[in-house]
């Protein structure tokens, strides 16, 4: 099987910045994808000074940005009076994924209608037309996370947009947890857009429809219904997506970016993140 470069979310670690990375550099992670939303490297704490301590933190560990996260949370850009706040903040968020030397930014935008001519997807078209042709002028590539709607339906709304710059971040355990998708038909559907992958596992509980769950998640977070009761997420390898299969299918259609680890739950990320870690050097 063709070489992949593993990657971890630093975050995931639930540490700083410079100890997530530290941390990933020492289990072999080539990469690191960074979360810039809030916090420490919330956009408006990125100054110059910033900017050049985290260049710096990347190098001196021997890894590099696989990606950064750029999500404005809510509802994505489905809400129209909301879009012109979230477009300007990820127009920034793409900037300094710019000047940090990384291409990619990864977000979730909403759930994407099934019907093209109701009013929300030509909301969150609008919206996505518009970062898609800004991250394409810098070079950058605005990746959407796959997981509330079926692989065929973002594949139209990317074709519809007419630009290059809007990608996919495929995260195989979205498909398997909430869609109910088999991730290597999605790879199959989604070939030509795919630019960064989240390496996640789990398993689907209870079928409902993705719409409620990402509601829920917009509007009141895990607390507001139990997610517990409709899926889980589990280390890699102990869930149902296949990846002897997943990664087959990934190296046929030409992908070989990342695979970054991503562990949102679990209480001990750490030993989680480095089973993860050791799984993929045994698939690739």
């Amino acid at each position: 099987m063709g070489k992949f470069k593993i990657g971890v979310m630093a975050d995931s670690f639930r540490t700083d910045f410079k100890t997530g990375v530290e941390k990933a550099a020492k289990l072999g992670a080539d990469g690191v994808q960074m979360y810039m939303v809030d916090g420490e490297l919330a956009p408006e704490n990125m100054t110059p000074a910033k900017i050049a301590e985290v260049k710096d933190i990347i190098k001196s560990n021997g890894v590099e940005i696989s990606a950064v996260c750029g999500d404005p949370g809510g509802h994505g850009f489905a809400i129209k009076e909301d879009n012109p706040a979230k477009i300007a903040f990820s127009k920034r968020v793409v900037e300094i994924t710019k000047e940090l030397g990384a291409n990619v930014v990864t977000t979730h935008i909403g759930v994407i209608p099934a019907d093209p001519t109701c009013e929300r997807y030509k909301v969150m078209q609008e919206a996505c037309a518009e970062l898609g042709a800004f991250a394409d002028s810098l070079g950058v590539s605005f990746a959407i996370e796959t997981g509330p709607e079926k692989a065929i339906t973002l594949k139209g709304f990317l074709d519809s947009l007419g630009n290059k710059g809007m990608k996919v971040n495929f995260d195989p355990a979205n498909f398997v947890m909430v869609t109910d998708q088999d991730p290597v038909e999605g790879v199959e559907i989604l070939k030509d857009y795919i630019v960064h992958t989240h390496a996640k596992d789990g398993i689907m509980l209870k079928k409902t429809d993705p719409q409620v769950i990402y509601d829920s998640f917009a509007e009141g977070g895990i607390e507001d219904m139990r997610m517990s009761d409709y899926f889980l997420e589990t280390p890699l390898g102990d869930g149902k997506v296949d990846f002897n299969a997943y990664l087959a299918a990934l190296e046929k259609v030409g992908y070989h970016g990342y695979l970054t680890v991503e562990r949102e739950v679990g209480a001990n990320a750490e030993a989680d993140i480095k089973k993860a870690v050791d799984f993929l050097k045994t698939k690739i």
